[in-house]
């Protein structure tokens, strides 16, 4: 399960503790309110399918998801700001739904404000749809915004 994905023009790789810097400077520029380093540390420490994909020699993207009772729950798709719209993020996504498929869960869900309208169309045409919402789930500038909640069917076929 944990084996280098290698495609054409870029390649997926598990996560490990000496790309949190990279990565820390990717989620630092993309989100207002990004993840601490201790959070991702949490995650590779209690053994989250996390992934990193490489691309001409660095890191252009991550995913982090958890997996447990025949659900994944995925917590963190981000893309580098100027690998945005090539595919990456999509590339993630199918990713982790076949990390999903491997560790035995039979649905996917996440969280999405409903703000973020590229990655909305990303997860919808991944065949993502709402089943509900957070109220004041992320934080916001001022007070707090609600969350999405989307979730798919994962299936062998």
């Amino acid at each position: 399960m944990s084996a280098v994905v290698r495609l054409p023009e870029f390649q997926l790789r598990p996560m490990g503790e000496t790309d949190l810097p990279e990565i820390m400077l990717i989620e630092e520029a993309a989100y207002e309110f990004p993840w601490t380093p201790g959070i991702f540390h949490d995650c590779l420490r209690v053994g989250y399918p996390c992934w990193v994909l490489e691309g001409e020699g660095r890191i252009d993207g991550y995913g982090v998801m958890m997996v447990g009772a025949g659900e994944a729950h995925i917590l963190n798709i981000c893309v580098r700001g100027s690998e945005r719209r090539k595919g990456h993020g999509r590339a993630l996504l199918r990713h982790l739904l076949t990390e999903a498929l491997l560790h035995n869960a039979s649905s996917a869900y996440l969280e999405v404000r409903p703000s973020n309208h590229g990655a909305i169309r990303l997860y919808q045409l991944a065949g993502f749809a709402e089943v509900g919402y957070r109220r004041n789930y992320y934080p916001a500038r001022v007070g707090r915004e609600d969350a999405l909640i989307l979730a798919r069917s994962i299936s062998s076929g």
